[in-house]
């Protein structure tokens, strides 16, 4: 995937002022885009892991419908960006192929909240991220990826991935820096909504304790 990010000035190091780092994955079906975030997104050189696909992935890695994509990663993606002068995200973006989910489980140890991408051609890729982020408690956003026309409404995703209400659901084109970094603010601020509630209902019980 061609990423069309428009041009950005590389920090190379963190503002003396940074005081808070959260780690957030992207996680999603192979070829949904998210290395393609990472890069969009980072203000430093990302880290990526991506190989040639050769004919070892035949018959094990399912690229029918991203016939373009000559590159998988391996491992996973690395970049970082300052949401402002006191938040920097560390984003971390997992593979895509079943034969590397493997990784997950330990890309997802101190994750404060993940994004999960999705390519409304292929909303069963999707299941499975979200069944290990359940599982492990991560909260997450869901992120409808634009690279083409979508084939489903937001409303329609949102049944078919069986959201709960309060789960996030938004439009986003990976390519795009603005729009990536769109999404990652709508995670933090559902992570923070989330822990205002918290410490709303933990307060609550102290009170009638």
């Amino acid at each position: 995937m061609h990423s069309r990010t428009s041009d950005h000035p590389v920090r190379e190091h963190l503002s003396e002022s940074a005081r808070d780092g959260l780690k957030i994955v992207i996680v999603g079906g192979f070829g949904v885009g998210k290395t393609t975030m990472v890069r969009s997104v980072s203000e430093i050189r990302p880290l990526s892991t991506e190989e040639t696909m050769t004919q070892a992935g035949l018959g094990i890695d399912d690229a029918s419908q991203v016939e373009s994509k000559t590159t998988t990663t391996v491992a996973f993606d690395f970049g970082r960006i300052s949401l402002d002068e006191q938040m920097v995200l560390y984003l971390f973006g997992a593979p895509g192929q079943e034969r590397f989910w493997f990784l997950w489980d330990r890309l997802f140890m101190g994750t404060l909240g993940a994004v999960v991408l999705v390519d409304t051609n292929r909303l069963s890729d999707s299941w499975y991220a979200i069944d290990r982020l359940e599982y492990h408690g991560t909260p997450f956003i869901v992120a409808r990826n634009n690279f083409s026309e979508p084939k489903h409404s937001l409303e329609e995703v949102r049944s078919a991935l069986d959201l709960p209400p309060d789960v996030p659901l938004i439009d986003c084109d990976a390519r795009e820096r603005d729009s990536s970094k769109a999404v990652l603010v709508a995670l933090v601020r559902h992570l923070y909504s989330l822990s205002t509630m918290s410490t709303s209902s933990s307060a609550a019980r102290e009170s009638t304790a």
